[in-house]
């Protein structure tokens, strides 16, 4: 008999440690995320719309670009909650556009928190709780905020000199990650994710 309640108490046990406890803190942090990227997708559409409207047309292809991996992380974030069995709410991204050089002051300060603050306390999270595929997530978001962050810097910078002809005319971006290049100084393969270059979408 006692052998018998040594048994299910073993078993108990084993049952309880197979119970993986849920990363309540990352699949916060994945919404948050999503909600964060695809409202900066929106954004920085429409900003690229006013840029277009003040004549910066190089400044509206960076925020257009921006745009397209923003939506690229809102979607990898959304992947790793539908692989963690979490839905998403509907909602209407809320925003404000004024002039250009106001909208990239925005920016910069949005990719600065980015890059500083909310992903690095995203990636603390998922790494403590183990959730791999959103570490890989973030971490190719925080990288691409960086570089948003000083393509931003440059745009503004050259929009105050009024010497916007010095910024890049196009831009590409990776489709996996979201990484962003100046299409003139491409490599051969993404610098984050690895994926060929001639999958990048260009514009």
């Amino acid at each position: 008999m006692k052998n018998i309640f040594l048994f299910a108490f073993i078993g108990l046990i084993a049952f309880t440690g197979c119970q993986q406890i849920k990363p309540t803190k990352t699949i916060e942090n994945l919404k948050a995320g999503f909600k964060g990227e695809t409202t900066a997708s929106a954004k920085y559409a429409a900003f690229a719309k006013k840029a277009t409207e003040e004549g910066s047309a190089n400044i509206a292809k960076l925020f257009l670009a921006a745009s397209k991996a923003e939506s690229i992380h809102a979607a990898n974030h959304k992947k790793v909650l539908d692989v963690l069995g979490e839905k998403v709410e509907d909602f209407k991204p809320e925003f404000e556009v004024k002039s250009t050089a106001e909208n990239l002051q925005a920016a910069i300060e949005g990719e600065t928190y980015e890059s500083t603050t909310m992903y690095p306390q995203f990636l603390a999270d998922a790494k403590a709780e183990k959730v791999e595929k959103a570490v890989k997530s973030f971490t190719w978001a925080f990288d691409s905020e960086k570089k948003h962050q000083q393509f931003y810097t440059n745009a503004l910078q050259a929009l105050t000199a009024k010497a916007e002809s010095t910024l890049p005319s196009e831009y590409a971006v990776c489709p996996v990650c979201g990484n962003t290049y100046d299409k003139a100084k491409l490599d051969e393969k993404c610098a984050f994710c690895q994926t060929s270059k001639e999958k990048f979408l260009v514009g």
